[in-house]
C-alpha cells in the first residue's frame, strides 16, 4: 500500500514565516498534513486519545524546532519523522493496546454480569473523516491491522506503517529513525511476518466495506433493527458460522454462532433493555452506533460503537466498543431522544 501525498515545497513563503515566528503560517504549512499525521499517530498507537496527544505534542516540536529544518528532505517527510519519533517515545512508556481476544479463551456461553477491565489499556475505535478516502487509506486503519501492529516493537511497527502504507523509502526511513538501512530492511522482514500471521486474509479479495455501499447499508440496516426488534434468528442469519463478537472494556468475548447467539439473546436483547441505532463508520468499515434507553433520563443515551468486519455479505466480526468517549470522537450525539 501507499499514500501519495504532496508535500508543500521548502521555498513556501509559509515557511520563512514560521522559521520567524509567525504561527498562523505554521498552521497554513501543517493544515494540508494534519489529517494524515493523525492517523499515522493513530496506527502506531491504536487510541484516537493517545493520537491527539501525540500529534499535539509532535506538532509543538516540529515548531520549537523548525529553525533546524534546513529543507533537505521534504516538509512531509521532516513532520512525519516528528511524530514518529513523538509515536516511539510514548510506546516505550505506555506499551501496547489490547482487544479482548488477546487476553484469554473466549467464552462459551453469555457471562451475565461482566465487569469492565480497567487496568488493560484497550485499541480503541478511529472515525472516518474523509467519505471519499479510497481503498488504501481504508484498509490502512482496518481494525484487524491495527490490532496486529500491536503486537510489534515500536521500531517494526514504525518501519511497516512508513514503508507499507506511507511509501518512504528503506533509505529515508532509516534517516527518520536514526539507524541503518540494513536494519530497517531486518525489521520490516520481522513485522511483515508477524502481521501476515494475524490477519493473513490481507492481500486477498477485497470486500465491499464503504458505508455508502448500497449492501453494506442493508447489512448494518438489518444488524441494526435485529437489535432494536429483539429478532435472534434475523440476527444469526447476519453472521458467519465463525463470528466472534468483543465489547472492550468487557474482558469476555464470544466466538462462534452459537456462542454468539447465546449472548445476543441473553445479553443484549435480553436483560439490557430497549435500544436504538444510528449507521456510521469507523476503521474505514461499516459501523453502528449503539444508544440503550434510559428511563430516568427519557432518552437513548450512548452505549457502543460497534465497528462490524464483513465478509461477503455475513458479518464475521463484532467489536463493541463501549465509552460515550467514543461518540464525542466520532462527533455522534451522546443522547437520542
Amino acid at each position: 500500500m501507499s499514500e501519495v501525498l504532496s508535500a508543500r515545497p521548502a521555498e513556501d513563503p509559509d515557511l520563512a514565516r514560521a522559521r520567524e515566528g509567525d504561527d498562523a503560517a505554521f498552521t497554513r504549512l501543517i493544515g494540508p498534513l494534519r489529517r494524515e499525521l493523525h492517523a499515522h499517530c493513530y496506527r502506531m498507537l491504536g487510541s484516537t486519545h493517545d493520537a491527539d496527544d501525540a500529534l499535539q505534542d509532535a506538532l509543538l516540536r516540529a515548531w520549537r524546532g523548525l529553525a533546524r529544518f534546513e529543507g533537505r528532505s521534504s516538509l512531509r517527510s521532516w513532520l512525519y519523522t516528528v511524530a514518529t519519533r513523538t509515536c516511539l517515545d510514548t510506546v516505550e512508556t505506555r506499551g501496547r493496546r489490547a482487544l479482548p481476544v488477546d487476553l484469554g479463551p473466549s467464552s462459551e456461553h453469555a457471562v451475565v454480569g461482566d465487569t469492565p477491565l480497567t487496568e488493560v489499556a484497550w485499541l480503541g475505535p478511529y472515525p472516518d473523516t474523509d467519505p471519499d478516502a479510497g481503498y488504501e487509506r481504508r484498509e490502512a486503519v482496518e481494525l484487524a491491522f491495527i490490532a496486529a501492529l500491536q503486537h510489534l516493537p515500536g521500531n517494526q511497527r514504525a518501519a511497516l506503517l512508513l514503508f507499507e502504507v506511507l511509501g518512504f523509502s528503506a533509505a529515508e526511513i532509516a534517516g527518520m529513525m536514526a539507524t541503518s538501512t540494513a536494519s530497517v530492511n531486518s525489521a520490516l522482514a520481522r513485522a511483515r511476518r508477524i502481521v501476515a500471521e494475524k490477519v493473513p486474509e490481507r492481500g486477498g479479495q477485497r470486500p465491499l466495506r464503504g458505508i455508502d455501499d448500497v449492501r453494506v447499508r442493508g447489512i448494518v440496516a438489518g444488524y441494526s433493527s435485529a437489535l432494536e426488534r429483539g429478532d435472534a434468528a434475523a440476527l444469526v442469519a447476519l453472521l458467519t458460522e465463525d463470528v466472534t463478537w468483543s465489547m472492550p472494556p468487557m474482558p469476555c468475548w464470544y466466538s462462534g454462532i452459537d456462542a454468539v447467539a447465546d449472548f445476543a439473546t441473553r445479553i443484549p436483547m435480553g436483560s439490557c433493555g430497549a435500544w436504538k441505532h444510528l449507521p456510521t463508520s469507523g476503521n474505514g468499515q461499516p459501523a453502528a452506533a449503539c444508544y440503550l434507553w434510559n428511563e430516568e433520563a427519557g432518552v437513548f443515551r450512548a452505549w457502543s460503537v460497534n465497528v462490524l468486519t464483513l465478509r461477503g455479505d455475513r458479518i464475521s466480526v463484532v467489536t463493541s466498543f463501549i465509552g460515550r468517549e467514543h461518540f464525542e470522537a466520532f462527533g455522534l450525539p451522546v443522547s437520542l431522544p
